[in-house]
């Protein structure tokens, strides 16, 4: 996104993306929670790394989408990255 902010901007195109964290999807729905909905090993693990111990859910990611689309709030934001993850990142790297 940086790099691509930079050579963009003066064709006034904003370059930005959002890095979702964990979310149960039907990909993934197996792998996170058990046949009684539960969570599985695998969750736990990423509870334990997730500050707001909790998974996404798709509507998450709207607040975040709409604020980078919408000029008259983001206008001057290019080459950013913004994490939707419950704290994940920040606490990783902790």
């Amino acid at each position: 996104t940086m790099w691509m902010a930079v050579h963009f901007a003066e064709a006034g195109l904003r370059v930005n993306a959002i890095a979702p964290g964990f979310f149960v999807t039907t990909q993934n729905k197996d792998l996170l929670l058990d046949e009684n909905g539960n969570y599985t090993a695998r969750s736990q693990k990423i509870m334990e790394a997730t500050p707001m111990k909790k998974f996404g859910k798709p509507e998450d990611l709207l607040g975040a989408l709409l604020f980078l689309i919408d000029e008259s709030y983001s206008s001057f934001v290019t080459g950013t990255v913004m994490a939707v993850d419950g704290g994940f990142m920040a606490y990783s790297g902790v």
